[in-house]
């Protein structure tokens, strides 16, 4: 399958996919890694992420809450048992959860840190996968280090020096691994790691320089220059800051200078943090973004110095931001990226979302906080997007684990090529021209799409049209809006209109010229909890019948008593 073993090469999947059996149990491979361990720690960063101490009392117990499932180990080893969960499997053999051990600052506390690595060693020790799959290892060698207190403070001799020989080995093999890495964040947390060890252990100073110049090079690779990731996922911004900005702080701290691009792109990274939020603080739901950690959020933002209004308009990352009063709309207006970083993109090209007052009303789907299969593709489709979709089809196309196979990850292989984005600000209020061709291989359909805000933030007015040629098709297009879970729809007596009540009691209108109203189900699913039930509205007809839809959300202070009046108004305004 010629076409298969092409995309995992694209994909970046590594040669140790094919080498479940005996080469990482051969002398010769532990002989690789082996050697003269490095004798000590020369400090350990600080781990900036939150730490729980209702964690650290389940962890005391034996019970493993990760990745959305819970286990209760008891007395048993948690490395030992089956996991529930691919999720799971990958946080649990990744450390992150020492963080909480942290909180109690106790020896009960350091000794089960300790028991619980050395059950780790004495398990997994030797390569063998999944545990020493080069992303897991990247992750575990951040947590070693940044928690090597709450794991050595009171240690004896022995613990201790299996430690550092079991650490060694493993920034020795990352090291030799980083070349095969999955491109994106997986290559970019195995650089942060080494950098972590050339800064932290001793006797490094080859891999200090070495790493240093594969982070410089890394960072401008995957950092584009309005602050945004090449992967368009809002959320590894975050992410990447939680290593990042500590990284920078070790750099400082062994008084070495940091490389020019980690300065550069956390510099970049920040402004862009204020440019995915919405007025309730929770960032938009595009490209694998899920719910927003807000305690994690409020503590890198705390770095922020500069605390600028987020800029409108990120060209390269391929988002626009319209804020006017108390209404936010953030809009997708970028192509797919590349294929080796596509793995959570999404299919959502011009899709919007709005919020006002600090309360979320038009979202997207969303993606699964809980990383389940099937809501996880159905969260990348168009129809999950607040968005135009032709023939129930999505503007990109996904491949298709069934045939290619798990390690190509549902990579996103074709869609729009060309998006146009047009922006006007003046005094009456910020204005977007967008279009994109992801429907015109397939159906001759180009999707146009308007969006209009007044100075005030109280009207967003939208049109849609439908470019095609006359004889070409007449495919069905369906024009969705999700709303927020806590938005409540009160029906009117005209097919063209109705409201939007939100919590904080503001009432909106939505009015539609072209179509009818129609409300669907949809699921909201960034929820820890899993998916939750909402509503959809929904604007369909015929590309050939009906190529233009205009619609209005429109900001009231009060239920009108003639909706028809309302609707009147709304269309002149």
């Amino acid at each position: 399958m010629a076409g298969s073993s092409q995309l995992i090469k694209i994909a970046g999947l590594g040669w140790y996919h094919n080498l479940r059996g005996g080469l990482y149990r051969s002398r010769a491979y532990r002989w690789r890694f082996g050697g003269r361990s490095a004798d000590r720690l020369l400090l350990a960063p600080q781990d900036i992420r939150t730490s729980d101490p209702v964690m650290a009392n389940e962890l005391f117990g034996g019970r493993f809450s990760l990745g959305g499932s819970a286990i209760v180990a008891g007395v048993k080893s948690p490395f030992a048992i089956e996991p529930p969960s691919l999720a799971w499997q990958n946080a649990l053999l990744g450390f992150g959860w020492l963080r909480h051990l942290r909180v109690p600052d106790s020896e009960v506390a350091r000794a089960r840190a300790r028991s619980l690595v050395s059950d780790w060693i004495a398990q997994h020790g030797r390569f063998q996968l999944p545990s020493w799959d080069p992303e897991i290892v990247a992750r575990r060698i951040i947590s070693w280090i940044c928690h090597s207190p709450v794991i050595l403070e009171g240690a004896n001799r022995n613990e201790y020096r299996a430690f550092m020989r079991s650490l060694t080995r493993q920034v020795r093999y990352l090291r030799r691994a980083i070349a095969n890495t999955n491109e994106g964040q997986a290559r970019m947390t195995a650089i942060i790691a080494l950098n972590f060890a050339g800064l932290c252990l001793s006797g490094m100073p080859r891999l200090q320089k070495q790493s240093a110049k594969w982070l410089n090079d890394e960072l401008t690779s995957q950092i584009l220059p309005d602050g945004g990731h090449i992967s368009r996922n809002p959320g590894l911004l975050i992410e990447l800051l939680l290593d990042l900005l500590p990284l920078r702080q070790t750099f400082t701290a062994r008084e070495i200078p940091p490389p020019t691009a980690l300065l550069n792109s956390i510099d970049r990274i920040m402004p862009m943090l204020r440019f995915f939020r919405h007025t309730d603080g929770t960032f938009a739901l595009f490209n694998g973004m899920s719910c927003t950690p807000a305690d994690t959020l409020a503590t890198v933002l705390a770095y922020d110095d500069s605390h600028g209004k987020p800029h409108g308009n990120a060209p390269y990352s391929g988002y626009q931001r319209m804020a006017a009063g108390k209404t936010t709309i953030l809009v997708d207006t970028g192509a797919p990226p590349p294929i080796a970083v596509s793995q959570k993109a999404h299919a959502g090209c011009l899709a919007f979302e709005m919020s006002t007052g600090g309360q979320r009303v038009i979202v997207n789907c969303g993606h699964p906080a809980v990383a389940v299969a099937d809501w996880v593709r159905a969260a990348r489709t168009t129809a999950a997007h607040s968005t135009a979709s032709i023939a129930d089809t999505s503007s990109s196309r996904f491949t298709d684990e069934r045939q290619f196979g798990s390690y190509t990850n549902g990579l996103l292989v074709a869609g729009p090529r060309n998006v146009r984005v047009d922006r006007e600000e003046n005094q009456t209020g910020i204005h977007l021209t967008l279009s994109h061709d992801g429907y015109k291989s397939r159906f001759d359909v180009v999707h146009e799409r308007m969006l209009s805000i007044d100075s005030d933030g109280n009207t967003l007015k939208g049109h849609d049209h439908f470019e095609t040629s006359r004889d070409r098709t007449n495919a069905a297009f369906a024009i969705r809006f999700h709303l927020h879970p806590d938005i409540r729809i009160t029906p009117t007596n005209n097919d063209h209109g109705l409201l939007l009540n939100l919590p904080n009691g503001e009432i909106w209108a939505f009015t539609a010229d072209g179509a009818s109203i129609e409300i669907e189900e949809s699921v909201f699913l960034p929820e820890p909890s899993g998916a939750v039930i909402t509503s959809q509205l929904v604007l369909s007809g015929k590309v050939a019948d009906n190529p233009d839809i205009a619609w209005i959300l429109h900001r009231i202070t009060a239920r009108p008593e003639k909706t028809d009046a309302l609707d009147e108004n709304d269309k002149s305004g």
